[in-house]
Order: structure tokens, then sequence, then C-alpha cells
């Protein structure tokens, strides 16, 4: 019991409550916003439930027929095709150059200048919004845009390119602009991760004669793998919902022939055609395939990665990897 003074009792302040109180809000708007809709839309997976003009069908309970559906017409494989194609062009120089600027911008050796400059140039595309970075391209390589324009008037061609009636040239302006919208965030990723290794390391490394490229795969990519699948599963999750780049740039119909029409486009058409039962298969099996995915990216890329307390990587007990002139290398006690 708290002792009394004057009569009245000690109270004594419940700091626990007001961590509840604090984050609360965030649990109400996950709810409403989020696991609501979450669990609805499984619900409506499996009921059929569309509209024709002014007629409404259903919600009728159907099972898993509308899972049938998807699979069998033939139009999600290539969906998913067109998504993955145009994810991959993208990312693959996106993670090349931002490895490519973090190693530079972390490096004891350059001691670039200017740094906070170029870290602001690089992620600015980041902060414009996919829309106007889509009217921008589309104006940039229409027949009477800019590029066209060039391209006739230095005597490349004699008549404009169509660039978006092409699935190479489509598919590639829409994988370049991923790549200017995000390698800066990457970059900023890939600079903290590398950032919070251990200096000594590096240092330990150029003493035993480890030249700049050894120093990378042996010691910085390694001990950078827990970012760099963290990047690559966000990259993942975000270019399987790629919508609003394709969807302005191609008008909605993914030309040509709908070759880069994206998973989240074709859902968007059922939303917008008002057939739930369909739209709502789509999206769990998006989510399904979302999830299947990370996990397998997880545990590919850290099957043989080991945390640094478990390799011996702590303070006392470091090992480095010495490097002799024919590449060889043997671990010794730091």
């Amino acid at each position: 019991m708290s002792p009394k003074t004057g009569g009245n009792k000690i109270k004594s302040v419940s700091y626990a409550k007001w961590g509840y109180i604090f984050i609360a809000p965030f649990f109400i708007v996950f709810i409403i916003f989020q696991l609501i809709p979450l669990i609805s839309t499984f619900y409506n997976s499996f009921f059929e439930n569309y509209r024709v003009g002014l007629q409404q069908i259903g919600p009728n309970f159907v099972g898993f027929n509308n899972y049938a559906a998807i699979i069998t017409d033939g139009e999600l494989p290539k969906f998913a095709l067109n998504t993955i194609v145009i994810w991959i062009v993208g990312f693959i120089p996106q993670i090349l150059v931002a490895m490519l600027l973090a190693v530079w911008f972390t490096s004891y050796r350059l001691k670039l200048k200017c740094q906070p400059f170029f870290k602001t140039v690089i992620y600015m595309p980041n902060l414009i919004m996919a829309s106007a970075f889509a009217m921008l391209f589309f104006m940039l390589f229409s027949p009477v845009g800019p590029i066209n324009q060039m391209l006739t008037l230095w005597g490349v061609m004699d008549e404009p390119i169509l660039f978006f009636d092409t699935t190479l040239t489509t598919r590639g302006i829409i994988g370049f602009m991923n790549f200017l919208m995000w390698f800066g965030n990457t970059t900023i990723l890939l600079m903290a991760g590398i950032m919070g290794i251990d200096q000594s390391l590096f240092e330990s490394a150029q003493i035993d004669g480890a030249k700049p490229l050894q120093v990378f795969f042996r010691v910085t990519l390694p001990l950078l793998m827990p970012i760099l699948v963290y990047v690559l599963i966000t990259a993942l999750i975000g270019g399987i919902q790629m919508f609003d780049v394709p969807q302005v740039l191609t008008k909605a119909l993914g030309t040509p022939d709908r070759t880069s029409m994206t998973l989240i486009m074709y859902l968007n058409r059922l939303l917008t055609s008002k057939d739930y039962g369909l739209s709502g298969a789509v999206s769990v099996m998006i989510f399904i395939v979302t999830a299947i995915l990370s996990v397998f990216v997880y545990k590919s890329l850290m099957r043989n990665n080991k945390m640094p307390k478990e390799k011996g990587l702590v303070q006392k007990k470091a090992k480095v990897k010495t490097f002799k002139d024919d590449a060889q290398c043997e671990e010794v006690q730091a």
C-alpha cells in the first residue's frame, strides 16, 4: 500500500497506459483501412458478384470457381509475366547503380566532396509523382516529342519512331522510369547498411593486401546481405504492385497488344467493371504469389548468411580474411 501524506494516498503514475494510448491510433487505422478490407477481399473472392448493365448479379456463393476462372482463362499468367519482365528490366540496373554509388559515397579512400548535394539529387526523382513522371516520358517519346525531333534533325531516322507501338521499347521505357524513380532510395538504404559495418574489418583487409574488389566481395557484400535481402524483397513487392506508370503511359490499355499490362492494371480493370468476385480472387492470388516469392528470396539468400555474432564478428573476437597475391585467403584471428 502507498503511504499516506496529509490523509491522502500518493498515487503512482502508470506509464504503460500512455504507451497503449500512443500506439492505439496506428492499430485503429490499420484495422479499419487494412485488416477489414483484407478480410473482406478474401470473403468476396468466394462469391459471384458482378453487374451487367443496370442488373446486379449476386452475391452468390461459388466456392473456388473464381480462382479456377482466372487460372484457366490464360490472361493472369500473361499479365504476371509482363509484370516480372518489366520489373527485372528496371531492377537490375537499379541495384547495380545503387550499389556502385553506395560504395563510392561510403569509401574512405575516395572521400568524395559535396556528398549531401549528390545524395539529394539522386533521391529527387523519388519525390516526383509517378503519374506526372509518366506524362513527362509520354511527351518525350511521343511521335512529335523532343526525342523523335532530335533523331529526325540529326538524320538518324527519316520518320518518327512509334515507341509505344513496340513491345520492346514500351517495356524498356517503363523499366527505365522505374529505375530512375527508385535507384536513389535504394542507394540510401545500401549506404546505411555499409556505414553500419565495422570499419576495422576494412582496415584489416587493406593491411593484409586486399584489393578493392576483394574487399567488396569478401567483406562488404556478405555483411550487407541482410540489407540487400530487404531491398530485394521490398523491390519485388513494389514491382508486383506496379500500376501507375504503365497505366498512364499506355492509357490503361497495356499497349501494344496488352504486353505491358501488369497484374494490378488487370485487377483495376475488373474493379472498374464491378466484378468484385473475380477481382477479389485476383487480389488473393497476388497476395499468395507475393508471399511465396518473398519467402523464397529470403530463404535462398539468407541460407548461408549468419549473423555477425555467429561468425565471431564481435568487438573483441572479430575474424577477418587474409588476402594473398594469388587471390587465396585464410582466416586469422584479429
